[in-house]
C-alpha cells in the first residue's frame, strides 16, 4: 500500500497529513501542492483499503483516520519518513 507501490509515497504523505486533522479533499490538495484528482484518487484508495474514513458534512466530505488504523498508524508514519528520507 505504501512502501514499494507506485503512489505509494503519495497516499504516505496524505496519510501522514491527516494524521495530524481532517481534511477536505481541496483543502489537502492546496496545502500539500498536489492535483485536486490525483488528491482524490489516492483518498478513494485510502477509504477502499480502510485505512481512512469520510464523515460527510455541509461542505462536504472530510477525511479521518480510520479506528482500526489508530493502533498502526505510528508504525506506518515511520515506513514513510524512511521513504521519504531514501527519496529526498
Amino acid at each position: 500500500m505504501f512502501a514499494g507501490t507506485l503512489g505509494g509515497y503519495t497516499r504516505g504523505y496524505i496519510l501522514k497529513n491527516i494524521s495530524d486533522k481532517p481534511y477536505y479533499a481541496h483543502q489537502l490538495a492546496d496545502d500539500l501542492n498536489l492535483d485536486y484528482e490525483t488528491t482524490r484518487r489516492h483518498l478513494d484508495i485510502l477509504v477502499k483499503n480502510r485505512i481512512i474514513t469520510t464523515k460527510e458534512d455541509k461542505s462536504g466530505k472530510r477525511y479521518y483516520i480510520s479506528k482500526n488504523m489508530e493502533p498502526n498508524l505510528n508504525d506506518i508514519i515511520q515506513i514513510w519518513e524512511k521513504i521519504h528520507m531514501d527519496i529526498s
